[in-house]
């Protein structure tokens, strides 16, 4: 499966690690880590504007709201901020489905409804990926 993960920068190991796990279960993770930059996280509110404007920004934006709405699952990492929000909007309007893992502190009101799965584990999670792989592969097999 394509697989897409929303998160913010603050996430940027998890997300990484995240990456490593699916794709050793034989995934294809579209990386706004890999084609983004991690000093990214780290600018100014002066220099995230210029870069936000800047062609390399433009690029990226539009890496990531394609790979939101062109996977085939879409992961949100909260608790994350806007953009990421945007990206599981931007997701379920596409009819890309979302699986969230859940914590503390997550500020979405009723705009939860747009993930279709919530889980409180990493195991859980992939576990559920897992078992939406093999039916994707094998559709008659869930019947």
């Amino acid at each position: 499966m394509r697989i897409y993960i929303a998160a913010s920068w603050k996430h940027q190991h998890a997300v990484a690690m995240l990456t490593e796990r699916l794709e050793d279960m034989g995934h294809d993770v579209l990386s706004w880590l890999r084609e983004g930059r991690p000093e990214e996280a780290f600018l100014s509110k002066r220099e995230l504007a210029g870069f936000i404007n800047s062609e390399d920004g433009r690029r990226i934006f539009a890496f990531c709201v394609d790979s939101a709405t062109t996977a085939d699952l879409l992961i949100y990492l909260g608790p994350s901020g806007c953009d990421a929000w945007a990206e599981v909007g931007a997701a379920h309007g596409s009819k890309v489905p979302v699986l969230g893992l859940l914590a503390k502190n997550e500020e979405v009101g009723l705009m939860r409804h747009m993930v279709d799965e919530w889980f409180s584990s990493v195991t859980d999670l992939l576990q559920a990926i897992a078992g939406r792989a093999v039916c994707q592969a094998f559709p008659f097999a869930s019947q």
